[in-house]
């Protein structure tokens, strides 16, 4: 099943986070509101919802509880913010296809803006009826980890000496650790087993891993759109999976050489066209695309403890779904 069809299977469930979500945004500030709601009508994937309500209706044998759909709409509130912030330390003048708030209203704004959804978010986990202390822990820690991707990403595009492993830490903080507090959450708010919560955790660790490797990947295809300018990480400084696969296989003082290229990327924008060529030649791409194939295998091996069911078929399916996606 595509994801096309796994939003249209989730269609009522969706809609009742969507209602959540807009009447947390309510707002009888009009600029507040507008621009809220500008935002809800370019929302993306809802890929964190889609995944809240599976995990949900996978670990219970097809039921949602009134927390699920707070807990999913906690998820794309949060994942929203952070985008939002994000805008601005990373400078972004379009997102989705569209100018950024940052680009329309300023910095200033985005952050209020990111500050706002964020509350909001949190306003859902604390209606949770009987376990949003648990729930909080687990965003909490996120919001942690987001921040700590963030810096640690900030500090290595000075270095320039990011390793694979730093990658995988930062990705994990920044894209993998939502998908995890978003479908962790949601198992326990239907009473999900300790067996199938763990499947879950380690299932969504490592779909978001995969999901930031695949964004990674098109950043260096020109032929695809990923909502920002293709090239835009190279622009940032910043070392992601290709060019890591692409340094391995070069000899010492060429990757020493690329490295220090990408740290004067600013007042050498030319050498973007080296550095993509370089990634190319050296097979980074290739290197990458492999340990996608990895990730989300593995991500399917996951699913196993919680058993069978069209919920975890169509869990099954948002994996392949990262992988071939073109945006």
């Amino acid at each position: 099943m595509d994801y096309k069809a796994i939003k249209e299977t989730l269609k009522n469930d969706l809609s009742r986070v969507d209602s959540v979500i807009g009447a947390s945004l309510a707002s009888d500030i009009d600029l507040l509101d507008k621009t809220n709601k500008s935002i809800l009508s370019h929302s993306g994937k809802k890929l964190r919802p889609v995944l809240s309500l599976l995990s949900a209706r996978a670990c219970s044998g097809g039921f949602l509880t009134d927390d699920t759909v707070r807990y999913a709409a906690a998820a794309e509130l949060l994942h929203n913010a952070t985008l939002l912030h994000d805008d601005v330390a990373d400078d972004s003048r379009q997102r989705r296809g569209m100018p950024t708030v940052m680009s329309l209203l300023g910095g200033r704004a985005s952050v209020l803006l990111g500050d706002f959804w964020l509350v909001k978010a949190m306003e859902n986990i604390l209606k949770g009826d009987n376990s949003s202390s648990q729930v909080i822990r687990i965003f909490a820690k996120t919001l942690s980890d987001l921040a700590e991707g963030e810096l640690l990403q900030l500090q290595k595009a000075e270095t320039g000496d990011t390793t694979e492993l730093d990658y995988y830490r930062i990705i994990y903080c920044k894209t993998a650790s939502l998908f995890e507090a978003s479908m962790v959450s949601a198992a326990i708010s239907v009473s999900a087993s300790e067996e199938k919560k763990k499947a879950v955790r380690n299932y969504a660790r490592i779909l978001g891993t995969a999901f930031q490797i695949k964004d990674d990947i098109l950043d260096y295809d020109g032929d695809h759109a990923i909502g920002k300018p293709v090239g835009n990480d190279l622009r940032e400084r910043k070392i992601t999976l290709p060019l890591l696969g692409a340094l391995a296989n070069a000899g010492e003082d060429e990757a020493k050489e690329i490295r220090k290229m990408l740290c004067e990327i600013e007042e050498h924008p030319e050498y973007q066209t080296i550095i993509v060529e370089f990634v190319r030649e050296r097979g980074g791409i290739a290197y990458a695309c492999s340990k996608l194939s990895e990730y989300v295998e593995n991500a399917k091996i996951q699913l196993r403890p919680i058993g069978g069911g069209v919920d975890v078929a169509m869990l099954s399916d948002i994996a392949d779904f990262v992988s071939m996606r073109n945006s």
